[in-house]
């Protein structure tokens, strides 16, 4: 009897342990981008508008784990014979049964209705974000190029978001500097599938080449780097000091993907370089820095 509850109890925790992996909490470090215009605007000194930009932030992550949900109902059966997935990814190691994610999946949209009564236009864009992932999931993911930008335009719709929580303008340079910034994240995460799975991990990859989306990755950096400066040179002249910190970013991000065999997942490259990670710190410190007596 004793054992019976000890093995019914490890099972308990394996499963919750499973519902946790399922959300990847560790993607939610993507939905900094809603918190952008809190910074680029100066309202980060106001206390209601860090709450709301938070709280978008936090229903963004809602969502981002609900895709995610939906994604690995959908690619199951694939990830069962993936060498890596098939262990991490709690679906097809069945870790978790269907019945419990779908559980979860209700909770998760019973969440974003709440929101919606608190923060309206944030979970309109965020419904549009989720009408994009099924269109991803079921269609576009195999379409090249196009899944490229299908992931680029979700970070997009993130700094929409943290806009519309505080209700303020966005500069189009910042729409399209983050167009291009996450352009370059996604050309690299195909990159690195591609150079350490070959075209086996994803069915779109047999459809690129490792020189092709090198291209594109270069083409998106230096496009973000270009609007990046015109962005703060035009709207915030005093964040001129901030390029560098953006340029060094770059390099090292590239540096990490080349030589370090990173970035098949931006947010495992950002949390495993310290220098990367120093560097966004030293990038959002300056920007408060510089931007604070405007908040004041």
């Amino acid at each position: 009897m004793a054992r019976d509850s000890a093995m019914a109890g490890r099972g308990n925790k394996s499963s919750l342990v499973g519902l946790v992996l399922l959300l990847r909490p560790r993607q939610w470090v993507k939905n900094a981008f809603v918190l952008a215009p809190l910074i680029f605007s100066g309202e980060f000194l106001q206390p209601a508008a860090v709450a709301d930009a938070l709280l978008a932030a936090l229903l963004f992550s809602i969502a981002a784990s609900a895709t995610y949900i939906v994604n690995d109902f959908q690619d199951i059966e694939r990830d069962r014979h993936h060498p890596t997935k098939s262990k991490t990814r709690p679906l097809a190691a069945g870790i978790v049964s269907r019945s419990q994610a779908l559980l979860l999946l209700a909770g998760l949209y019973g969440g974003l209705i709440w929101g919606y009564f608190v923060l309206p236009g944030v979970v309109q864009v965020i419904v549009a974000y989720l009408a994009l992932n099924l269109l991803y999931t079921y269609v576009l993911k195999h379409q090249p190029v196009i899944d490229i930008f299908t992931i680029a335009i979700g970070f997009v719709l993130r700094v929409y978001a943290g806009a519309e929580a505080l209700d303020v303008p966005v500069s189009p340079w910042m729409f399209v500097t983050t167009l291009c910034l996450a352009l370059y994240l996604a050309s690299a995460k195909r990159r690195q599938e591609l150079a350490l799975s070959g075209a086996g991990g994803r069915k779109v990859l047999e459809r690129y080449t490792i020189a092709l989306v090198d291209r594109y990755a270069e083409m998106s950096a230096t496009g973000a780097l270009v609007f990046y400066s015109l962005f703060v040179i035009s709207a915030r002249p005093g964040m001129v000091v901030t390029i560098p910190f953006v340029l060094f970013g770059l390099f090292r991000y590239w540096y990490v993907v080349e030589a370090l065999d990173g970035g098949e997942s931006p947010t495992d490259a950002l949390l495993s370089d310290w220098q990367l990670g120093l560097t966004v710190l030293f990038w959002i410190g300056t920007c408060v820095w510089v931007l604070w007596p405007v908040a004041v």
